[in-house]
């Protein structure tokens, strides 16, 4: 656990995967094995050769003038998580950026907490977190903008979507805002909803069976967050992952 501090100017990536595996490896495709595992971290500090070997997600970031931090924190099935981040933005001109994808098939538990504190003027953030629910497994996110009285023109959004595959499954989501400047554009949403039955009909009328017509719909809707990471062979490796680990909740 513990501190990221990005120091002004610098520009940080990194890619938190939480599988139940303890080991890490790097952004570099020469390192990679074929199955990733706990961590990839991608970008680096100040050189795009660097690699990183972090083991946890830290609970405070803390961002400098000009500085940007994007984070991408994925949770496969069979893992139960308590994920609680505070990112600080302290000088003007700094970014952050969280992103995150949950799958729950089992009776996992996933607590989620961001709290995103705007302290200085012109500082922008981003939050999207997306998740999928079956079995009797809970999801509880609970997620905070706080705008400082002289954080002006600041830019923060937030959202929380989820699906849930079961009537056992629950979702818990609290999008809140908390904000003390006049000079800001703030938004925050959050949806539980089911699979469209209407795109399932229409993909299974052009010959697709429902269960592969069930994986693109929830492989889709994940990947708005896959998007967001840097390195390409990374982000690959991990969509196969999931697509096979939603595969295995279908059948």
């Amino acid at each position: 656990m513990g501190e990221m501090h990005i120091t002004r100017g610098d520009k940080v990536h990194r890619v938190y995967v939480l599988d139940g595996h303890r080991t890490c490896c790097s952004d570099d495709p020469r390192l990679a094995p074929k199955v990733l595992s706990h961590l990839l971290a991608g970008g680096g500090m100040s050189s795009p050769q660097s690699s990183h070997y972090d083991q946890e997600l830290p609970q405070q970031i803390v961002v400098e003038g000009d500085a940007r931090v994007d984070v991408v924190v994925l949770v496969f099935p069979g893992v139960s998580a308590d994920v609680k981040l505070d990112v600080h933005l302290v000088g003007e001109g700094a970014e952050a950026n969280v992103y995150g994808a949950y799958v729950c098939g089992g009776e996992e538990k996933v607590k989620i907490a961001v709290d995103m504190y705007h302290d200085e003027p012109h500082c922008n953030s981003r939050q999207l977190f997306k998740g999928i629910a079956g079995g009797v497994s809970r999801v509880d996110f609970y997620g905070k903008i706080i705008v400082a009285q002289d954080a002006q023109r600041t830019e923060a959004y937030q959202e929380n979507h989820n699906i849930l595959l079961t009537d056992g499954a629950k979702v818990d989501t609290k999008p809140q805002l908390e904000i003390y400047a006049d000079d800001v554009k703030c938004s925050h949403g959050a949806t539980i909803g089911r699979l469209n039955e209407e795109e399932q009909f229409y993909m299974r009328s052009r010959g697709i069976s429902l269960e592969d017509a069930k994986v693109l719909q929830m492989i889709s809707f994940i990947a708005p967050v896959l998007e967001n990471i840097q390195e390409e062979p990374e982000r690959e490796q991990l969509a196969v992952r999931f697509e096979e680990a939603i595969r295995k909740l279908v059948k």
